[in-house]
């Protein structure tokens, strides 16, 4: 029995440094991802000041997109959980650029840029959205709950009833559950209690030129 509770005890550790690995990569991932959005966002909207004035319609909606896509995805404590509709925004964007004139080599350059650039954000915008569901597979976790629900049994049976087994077993249940906890709150970034920071897009448009 020791050498099989061994046995399930290395092999739980293995696959919940596994899931915890995963689940930062993907955290960490969404976040560079909005990192490039911000840079991007930057690079757009310099471009469109060294267009020219008849840009100023697609500055102005691009700065209420950001405005309008901050509230949504880091809604004020209590007022809503956060929305995210890819379908909106780029589009928009992307007509207003389209629907621009060039009238110079300088202008057709600035204007191609604009629109890849434009293309590219729209495209970020959908895989945040497909990777919010998350990438953990969940046979995959209530395996690993199940084994670890045997270990614990285990330990319960072979052990002494005093006061002194039982807070060492809850305070370990406490520290599984909470590497557990951090597994499903990481690969989730833009939800609940570890998300990714809302910085480089809230301080945006205080960058942006005028």
């Amino acid at each position: 029995m020791r050498v099989a509770t061994g046995l399930l005890a290395t092999m739980t550790a293995l696959v919940l440094g596994l899931l915890i690995g995963s689940a930062k990569a993907s955290y960490d991932i969404q976040g560079n991802e909005l990192m490039q959005v911000s840079v991007k966002i930057m690079m757009l909207d310099r471009g469109l000041a060294h267009y020219g004035p008849e840009t100023k319609e697609a500055r102005a909606l691009l700065r209420r997109g950001i405005a309008s896509a901050v509230e949504r995805l880091w809604p004020q404590a209590g007022s809503s959980s956060p929305q995210f509709d890819p379908s909106t925004g780029p589009e928009a964007l992307y007509d207003k650029l389209q629907a621009l004139a060039p009238r110079d080599e300088a202008q057709r350059a600035i204007h191609a840029q604009a629109l890849q650039i434009a293309t590219d954000l729209s495209g970020t915008r959908w895989l945040l959205a497909a990777q919010r569901k998350g990438s953990l597979p969940m046979p995959f976790l209530v395996m690993l709950v199940g084994w670890i629900a045997v270990l614990f049994l285990s330990f319960g049976l072979y052990s002494p009833t005093n006061a002194t087994v039982v807070a060492t077993l809850f305070i370990c249940a406490l520290a599984v559950s909470g590497a557990i906890f951090m597994i499903l709150e990481l690969d989730r970034p833009l939800d609940g209690l570890v998300q990714v920071s809302s910085e480089p897009l809230r301080s945006l448009p205080a960058r942006l030129g005028p």
